[in-house]
């Protein structure tokens, strides 16, 4: 739980992926406004959506209709529980890797790391055969309602938010998972060849 909800937090705030999608799309010519204007817009709805503190949305270009906002709120929610697991979890799963690694037991590791990196590649494979299906499945499993199906005419922001860079957000929280359980399994052989070595 600790390594997902780390994921999902590091790919939530990777805002340097954002700025590529607002330059490389040129999305500043579809909504006619600048593009580090844009990336503030972002950068403010994401506050609204991990800081409990804020509790308006308040986007400087981009008014919000009801429903749209309704999807924010069931977003916010969600991402403040990702938070919230990773504060709980974190200190947690650090202990255990340095309990593990001070007793070289780090290769016991290796049997679920590579059982779960399983996981993202099939995730992926799925993903780049039909993304729309993925990314319409994926909002019915967590969302109760239909709110996330956004009207440009009443919920403009939707127009900065395209298709490519959820996807694109998919496959980095994929990777990023990937690497953690592909580290798990190098420490776990690296630590069972030093004891081999040992004994």
């Amino acid at each position: 739980m600790a390594i997902i909800s780390a994921v999902i937090f590091i790919t939530i705030n990777s805002v340097w992926l954002y700025w590529l999608n607002v330059r490389l799309g040129h999305l500043s010519r579809i909504v006619q406004i600048s593009s580090s204007r844009i990336v503030q817009n972002y950068v403010q709805l994401l506050e609204y959506l991990q800081l409990p503190w804020i509790t308006k949305l308040d986007m400087m270009d981009f008014p919000t209709s009801p429903s749209g906002l309704q999807h924010f709120i069931d977003v916010k929610h969600l991402f403040l529980l990702n938070n919230g697991v990773l504060i709980v979890t974190i200190w947690p799963a650090l202990h255990f890797l340095r309990s593990l690694s001070l007793k070289k037991l780090l290769w016991k590791l290796i049997r679920p790391f590579q059982t779960a990196a399983v996981v993202p590649v099939l995730a992926a494979l799925l993903m780049l055969v039909n993304f729309n299906q993925f990314f319409i499945d994926f909002h019915k499993v967590l969302f109760r309602n239909s709110d996330w199906l956004f009207d440009p005419r009443f919920d403009p922001v939707i127009l900065v938010l395209p298709e490519s860079f959820f996807s694109q957000c998919f496959l980095l929280a994929f990777g990023l998972f990937e690497l953690m359980m592909l580290w798990g399994v190098w420490r776990g052989r690296r630590t069972f060849l030093d004891t081999k070595k040992t004994l």
